[in-house]
């Protein structure tokens, strides 16, 4: 892979890893669309969604070290504020889901990785937000995250699973359609990404450290630091931007991505 390719695809992982249109979707299509065939592929893909994690690191790192603390004190026998051990709770009972099934179907949804099945992956996506914003429109938002809530939350972020369906999208749908505000959906959304993103970024770049196979690191590298510094921009913009809009300007995005991809993979 060309270090050109490769900044673009770190543009695309950074711009869209946070907003609820799928980053994985992005890639695969655009990874076809510049013929890029790295046999280190989907290693390269998990190594942006390190930095992307990273990013997310920094930017929550004050709610990050109020949890750490919760923690502490929890083990510790100590007294703890109740929001923050509820939240907690609801993370690592929220990661579960996706730990299992990400484990069990790994390999199975690789063989799903092309435009044609990311764009049917994401018109069908989208229709699922249409949903969610049809009944958040009908039923206002009642009460906040519980464990019960937060299970349901993982198990809509197991969805993401599909190539071209937004893991952010899922579980904001999700929390909406359970009954949480758009904004503390999303910033729920942000924290649960952590813990997977995480995990699968760095299995595949200690997969990338000891294959056998050359690997270049400046591109990575390069990629890499383009998705930290864009998705920072981006986290900011999106909390600021679901306080006060829908999701509509992504599924419109989603249905016309979809409909355009389809158009030249099929048609043209």
């Amino acid at each position: 892979m060309d270090i050109g390719s490769a900044i673009i695809l770190g543009v695309v992982q950074g711009i869209t890893e946070f907003l609820p249109i799928s980053s994985s979707g992005h890639l695969v299509i655009v990874r076809e669309f510049l013929a890029v065939t790295d046999v280190n592929a989907l290693a390269f893909d998990s190594v942006l969604h390190l930095a992307t994690t990273t990013a997310i690191i920094i930017y929550f790192w004050s709610d990050i070290w109020v949890l750490i603390q919760t923690l502490i004190r929890k083990l510790g026998r100590l007294p703890t504020n109740e929001k923050d051990l509820t939240l907690l709770y609801s993370l690592f009972i929220a990661t579960i889901p996706g730990v299992v099934l990400g484990l069990l179907l790994e390999d199975f949804m690789n063989n799903f990785e092309s435009a044609k099945v990311v764009a049917t992956i994401l018109f069908v996506s989208a229709i699922f937000f249409m949903y969610a914003e049809w009944k958040y429109y009908l039923r206002p938002p009642q009460g906040g995250l519980t464990p019960r809530r937060a299970i349901l939350i993982g198990c809509f972020q197991a969805l993401a699973l599909l190539p071209g369906f937004s893991r952010s999208g899922a579980t904001l749908a999700g929390g909406m359609l359970l009954g949480l505000t758009r904004i503390e959906s999303a910033s729920f959304s942000f924290l649960l990404a952590i813990p997977i993103t995480l995990g699968v970024g760095l299995k595949k770049l200690l997969e990338l450290i000891t294959m056998d196979q050359a690997v270049d690191w400046l591109a990575i590298a390069i990629a890499g630091a383009v998705s930290f510094v864009l998705a920072l921009v981006v986290i900011h913009f999106f909390l600021v931007f679901i306080r006060r809009h829908t999701m509509w300007p992504f599924i419109w995005y989603s249905l016309a991505l979809s409909c355009a991809v389809w158009y030249i993979t099929v048609l043209v």
